[in-house]
């Protein structure tokens, strides 16, 4: 938490321990700084008091760990790196980017798998179909036959969030009779990169459809740039005797994806607008545009690819850590494109269930926490 004047007075004077009286959402090193501050801050303090109220809401997973990954995070009472310490997780395979005390080094694919035994992971197909669409993480648990206590919805939230895009742009209706497969450019991949292996388990959410996943952006390594990635099972559990280790292999790295895969990525460099003729040249377009934890406001180089985005008329879902982010994004989207949003901004039900440590508000912030769409 950093003092809400900073960049706007004078160098702060100590820790920011004054919250703003009426949103509680801003805190300040000083009075001096809360008053230099205020005429910025009278704009938004109403719109933040309105999220603080919804604060209950955020914090509401079904999960056995949700009171330690949610409140006593926030408030420092655990870290990410004592949460995955305890379940013998820190720095373990895709976990590792799950906290900040290494750096993120995508030297090539993870293929490690779950590090939990095979009844607290999806390491196999589900037992049944979906029969109903998805709503909540308990929903996803009780289809996939997994405890509540067991922590694979802190990364299974990046596929949960592309299942649920697709669902609430109307797109649910996505059948073998009516296209056998689903192409999504998926915008600004970070963390994901150490984590590809969870993308398997769109093979479950999207039975019977082929995958293709264009990962685009400046994090992605240049030595894998063009690297394609097909996924044929999903990621093993820790267990030597679990018929997962018998399934064919996980992935296939190479110039063409393996025939009998049902999701297949592929890795690009650099920004979305200066790589789109270069997916599309021999390929169709995007089904969906999706990108998560975007952070519209904050960064310029989102104008040209909000402008083509517009242009090619693929409906887009941006997620944000926190509700003030989306809006603030809805704002920048309104004024290039002229145009509101084709979908308002909503809490997503898939949202990673451990707190963002570092916030720069008192309102929890989770990853991919909000859904928009244009």
């Amino acid at each position: 938490m950093e003092c809400a004047a900073r960049g706007f007075a004078t160098r702060c004077v100590g820790p920011p321990t004054r919250r703003c009286g009426q949103c509680g959402a801003v805190a300040y090193c000083s009075v001096s700084h809360q008053i230099s501050h205020w005429s910025y801050h009278k704009e938004e303090c109403e719109r933040l008091e309105e999220q603080m109220r919804r604060v209950d809401l955020l914090n509401d997973f079904p999960f056995t760990f949700t009171e330690e990954a949610t409140i006593q995070v926030s408030q420092k009472h655990e870290t990410r790196c004592s949460f995955f310490i305890k379940r013998g997780l820190h720095r373990v395979g895709m976990w590792m980017y799950e906290c900040n005390c290494g750096a993120l080094a995508f030297d090539s694919f993870n293929i490690e798998g779950w590090h939990l035994p095979s009844s607290s992971c999806p390491c196999r197909g589900p037992l049944s179909p979906i029969t109903k669409q998805l709503c909540t993480w308990k929903d996803y648990f009780e289809w996939r036959k997994l405890p509540l206590d067991s922590p694979v919805a802190l990364l299974l939230h990046w596929p949960l969030t592309i299942y649920h895009a697709v669902q609430a742009i109307g797109m649910g209706n996505l059948t073998p009779q009516i296209s056998d497969e689903l192409r999504i450019h998926y915008l600004g991949p970070q963390k994901e990169l150490g984590q590809l292996g969870v993308f398997a388990e769109l093979q479950a959410l999207f039975p019977g459809l082929r995958i293709y996943v264009d990962l685009i952006g400046p994090d992605v390594p240049q030595h894998m740039d063009g690297e394609m990635i097909s996924l044929c099972r999903y990621s093993p559990c820790m267990g030597k005797e679990c018929e997962c280790k018998n399934s064919s292999k996980i992935l296939n790295s190479g110039s063409k994806p393996a025939l009998v895969s049902a999701v297949s990525l592929q890795l690009r460099r650099g920004f979305y607008h200066d790589r789109y003729n270069d997916i599309t040249k021999d390929s169709f377009p995007p089904h969906i545009v999706i990108a998560p934890n975007a952070g519209i406001a904050a960064y310029p180089s989102w104008l040209p690819t909000i402008e083509l985005i517009k242009e090619i008329q693929v409906p887009a879902v941006f997620s944000d850590y926190c509700e003030e982010a989306c809006h603030l994004a809805a704002c920048c989207i309104k004024t290039i494109t002229g145009q509101p949003l084709s979908s308002p901004i909503e809490l997503n039900p898939f949202r990673q269930p451990m707190a963002v440590e570092e916030s720069t508000l008192f309102i929890p912030c989770y990853s991919n926490c909000f859904i928009f769409a244009m």
